[in-house]
């Protein structure tokens, strides 16, 4: 496939488009089951006189052509007309105002349908991610308003629900000012034959409805449409084969490491990568390459490769500027190497020359059976064998989280939170250029790989966003995949007659077509992370129903508000069995509700058994617990005043910091026993990282994550992720 960076070949069909009329495009629309009012179309005012009679009054009658697109706001509709001499003046009105732009026009005859809610339904080609069908609030103030999604085509009826699902102004789809509720069923249908008719007609630019009324009775009724034929470029790209997992291997776990362009200067990159490889405690070969052969930090280098031993080394690290490199790898490849990395710029982010000296390159490394990774890339980390072979710090602990990012600053920024939280990574590469492995392809290896549980990645520039979201799906299928995109934009797809186009913007719909795929979608590097270390550490809930404890009142308050917002998870009313079981640990002045807040009057085992009842309820699919690390708090600073350790301080500060201690290692072992995520969260997870009960978390393995609303979005990814899998039989 293509992603980012090599754009794809393609052969195009283009052709000229134009709009379809009113009366057109609704008869193409009736055919893929589009639901339509009864309408006529005639050529002067009798005729719309008697096709009024003949639908019954009250009736719209609009002027029509395939020249004339947005009709409201040149007057050409007339509303409410309750007579046949009403239609009459109306139509004679309309034609009027007919131009010779316009070309032939007609009148279009249609029952007046009311109703108090309108949608707008439709189809957009975007240029990256293809066809996709949108629904949002309709109405002459649809681009205003902008609550719209977006799923690529086809649709499956899932997709259809949880587009419906996914609106904000859910309030408008259940029974609304004396009307009935939006019937769901037959939304979907609008929504699936909108994405039969784009699979079927590739020649469709977009279809505009809009509004699509919602009558009395919940029924949608398409009252106006618009759909554009044209400017289609039917485009096949030319992907790349993934590499071999064997390639991979010698990427990840290789026998041997060889740092081409060694140096004796610290400041160098074939100094600093050689330093990393060997202070991460990597026990393969370790081999260097230097003009004069000098000793560098212990390794003995030499000046030619073909001095090198045959088959001990997998993977070269190049440090050598880009007009060596076709030589160096036809060198390597004669002693076994399977592998490159390419810190070297001058490539493709250089210009014209750059651009066909990477093509030549790649070409070069297909030819030898060499994976090519980069150029113009930061490095490679593989925890399970200490391989630190980058020209950046961090060396980060070992886990479970697999990194592949384009920018090499933000594999660096994920290296550093996973330093900070303890919570460890598996493998993490710089993609650099990606001239020749894509970030889809390490995350395709990431999903089968034994040592990683959830791939992350950053992206941008897409290119060919169709074949980068099928192979996103493929992954997620497998394991959970959580990407944070860059160059989010509202400069989206633009079809020239539309509103549908005028609302697709590039993030919607990139966030559609991650939805159908099942990939978790962060909005910032922090909540990409924690969403990651989340998918490491904790079971995936059974459902949405949460639970929040907590021993500090104000924290439990935001914390449900942040659920309520988050819109995925259920802030569970408290089972009146599980009330009873709190009842007879808690004093009477508990919060006896949900969040379940203890009101300061836990004893020495409260925490733990309060929080054993909240876990073993098989109604509770998960739990956010708040409040730990107050009493090391204090501690803290009982241990920083000139009293201590006397006057009993120190033993009492011992207990604070046991206690802190135990309520997280019973987190932990209450999630293990029951498979159920309990969260802990504690703004001293940031402000005061070595207090007892946030370290003690990360003993376990396990986040502290830095506030209850940063627990609550983490654990409504885990829920949606979850979700997906149920709904599609994956489990």
């Amino acid at each position: 496939m293509t992603t980012p960076g090599t754009p794809p070949t393609t052969n195009s069909d283009t052709t000229h488009g134009h709009t379809l009329s009113e009366a057109a495009s609704k008869a193409l629309l009736r055919e893929y089951g589009v639901p339509m009012a009864d309408e006529r179309e005639v050529v002067d005012a009798a005729g719309a006189a008697d096709a009024a009679a003949a639908v019954g009054f009250p009736v719209v009658v609009k002027l029509c052509g395939d020249a004339i697109a947005h009709k409201t706001e040149r007057g050409l509709v007339k509303l409410r007309l309750g007579d046949a001499a009403a239609v009459e003046a109306a139509a004679s009105e309309l034609l009027g105002k007919a131009t010779e732009a316009d070309g032939p026009v007609t009148l279009l005859v249609a029952p007046m349908i009311s109703g108090n809610r309108e949608l707008i339904a439709g189809v957009v080609r975007d240029p990256q991610f293809g066809a996709n069908v949108m629904l949002g609030v309709g109405g002459v103030l649809a681009e205003a308003v902008a609550d719209v999604v977006f799923r690529p085509v086809p649709l499956s009826s899932i997709d259809a629900a949880e587009m419906i699902d996914g609106l904000k102004t859910q309030k408008l789809l259940g029974e609304f000012r004396g009307e009935a509720a939006v019937d769901g069923v037959a939304l979907q249908q609008v929504l699936l034959g909108l994405s039969a008719l784009a699979a079927a007609r590739p020649d469709v630019a977009s279809v505009d409805v809009n509004p699509l009324i919602i009558a009395a009775d919940g029924q949608p009724v398409a009252v106006d449409a618009l759909v554009e034929i044209g400017e289609h470029a039917a485009e096949e790209a030319v992907h790349r084969p993934r590499p071999t997992d064997a390639q991979f291997r010698a990427l990840f776990e290789p026998k041997g490491v060889l740092v081409t362009g060694a140096s004796t200067h610290p400041g160098k990159f074939g100094f600093v990568s050689l330093h990393n490889i060997l202070a991460s405690g990597y026990a393969g070969g370790v081999y260097g390459t230097n003009l004069q052969g000098e000793e560098v930090l212990g390794i003995r280098t030499v000046a030619d490769i073909a001095e090198l031993p045959d088959d001990a080394i997998d993977l070269v690290f190049v440090c050598t500027p880009a007009s060596a490199n076709p030589a160096m790898l036809r060198a390597c490849a004669a002693k076994g190497v399977k592998a490159a990395f390419l810190t070297s710029a001058g490539y493709g982010e250089a210009g014209d020359e750059g651009r066909q000296a990477e093509a030549e390159l790649v070409a070069l490394a297909d030819e030898l059976g060499i994976l090519l990774a980069g150029p113009n890339g930061q490095g490679v980390v593989s925890t399970p064998v200490n391989l630190c072979a980058q020209i950046v710090a961090p060396f980060p602990p070992a886990g479970r989280i697999g990194v592949a990012s384009q920018s090499g600053n933000f594999v660096s920024s994920f290296l550093n939170y996973s330093r900070q939280t303890g919570v460890g990574i598996s493998r993490a590469v710089s993609a650099g250029n990606a001239a020749a492995v894509t970030p889809a392809d390490y995350l395709d290896w990431y999903a089968d790989d034994t040592a990683t549980a959830v791939s992350l990645a950053y992206v941008e520039g897409i290119v060919d966003g169709r074949g980068l979201l099928e192979r996103f799906a493929s992954v997620a299928a497998r394991k959970p995949l959580v990407v944070v995109k860059g160059g989010a934009t509202a400069n989206g797809a633009r079809a020239a007659a539309s509103h549908t186009g005028a609302l697709a913007a590039d993030d919607k719909v990139f966030d559609g077509a991650c939805r159908q795929a099942g990939v978790t979608r962060a909005a910032t590097v922090e909540e990409a992370f924690e969403a990651a270390a989340t998918f490491a550490t904790q079971p995936l809930p059974k459902g949405p129903n949460t639970i929040v404890l907590t021993t500090a009142g104000g924290w439990g308050v935001v914390t449900s508000d942040a659920i309520a917002a988050d819109g995925r998870l259920q802030l569970m009313d408290l089972p009146a069995d599980l009330q009873a079981q709190i009842d007879t640990k808690l004093p009477p002045r508990w919060s006896r509700n949900n969040p379940v807040d203890c009101a300061g009057g836990e004893v020495r085992d409260t925490i733990p058994e309060v929080m054993e009842m909240i876990a073993a309820h098989p109604d509770v699919d998960a739990v956010v617990y708040l409040g730990l690390g107050i009493q090391s708090n204090q501690g803290r600073l009982m241990k920083e005043g000139h009293f201590y350790p006397d006057h009993g301080l120190e033993r009492i500060v011992a207990y604070h910091e046991r206690q802190d201690e135990r309520f997280a290692q019973a987190a932990h072992e209450l999630s293990v026993k029951y498979d159920k995520p309990i969260l802990t969260a504690t703004e001293l997870a940031v402000a005061d990282p070595d207090n007892a009960g946030p370290r003690a978390v990360r003993a376990t393995g396990r986040l502290c994550y830095a506030s209850g609303n940063r627990a609550v979005t983490a654990l409504g990814h885990l829920w949606q992720y979850a979700e997906f899998r149920q709904r599609r039989g994956l489990d």
